[in-house]
């Protein structure tokens, strides 16, 4: 994918890095201190460059917060997508793919305040991030019922609902735990996945 600065221009290989750079600092500065307490100072300095290198890619600082978001979204898919490759059935890939999740988040932890910021900071972007996040979740799951695979759910129903399952024990045991979900809620969730999406026998 080509990425371009705010200038319209077309970013090289060196350039890209360094916009990713700024990005990764802009994840522990927004995640640590919040959206109206950072500030580009602040996140240059954490990414080592000057004031000035930070507006040949983002106009300002919520340009910057925005594409955060839309960066975030990109990994989390990659990494819940590349865990539920590993599947043979889609209720296995739907585990994995949660277990996926869950490791990005431990390894992110402002991750869920950053989210949830962009609420009201960005509500575009918010709304952006669960509808690009479902759209393929929902796909999936269609083509799993159309199979047979699947019972018969409603797919956009289930993957909203699921969604919410997933979302909600990343933040009771990651962010409000030790920082990871324990086996005995992996092996619960699996129950709840199988309950909602198998066909009944």
């Amino acid at each position: 994918m080509t990425t371009v600065g705010p200038d319209g221009r077309t970013l090289s290989a060196r350039g890209e890095k360094t916009r990713q750079k700024l990005l990764h600092a802009a994840e522990q500065i927004f995640g640590d201190l919040g959206y109206h307490d950072a500030s580009i100072v602040k996140i240059t300095e954490a990414a080592g460059v000057g004031q000035g290198t930070f507006y040949l890619y983002f106009a300002s600082k919520k340009e910057c917060f925005d594409e955060l978001i839309r960066d975030l979204n990109r990994r989390i898919r990659h990494a819940m997508g590349e865990q539920s490759s590993k599947g043979t059935t889609r209720v296995e890939q739907e585990l994995l793919g949660f277990k996926g999740y869950f490791t990005f988040a431990a390894d992110h932890p402002g991750l869920y305040r950053i989210i949830r910021q962009s609420a009201f900071v960005s509500p575009e972007v918010f709304k952006w991030h669960y509808d690009r996040v479902n759209e393929r979740y929902v796909a999936a799951l269609r083509e799993a019922v159309d199979r047979r695979e699947l019972g018969p759910i409603d797919p956009e129903v289930a993957a909203w609902a699921l969604m919410a399952v997933g979302e909600t024990i990343g933040l009771r045991w990651i962010v409000w735990g030790d920082g990871e979900v324990p086996p005995h809620v992996i092996a619960e969730l699996g129950r709840i996945i199988h309950a909602v999406l198998e066909p009944a026998r």
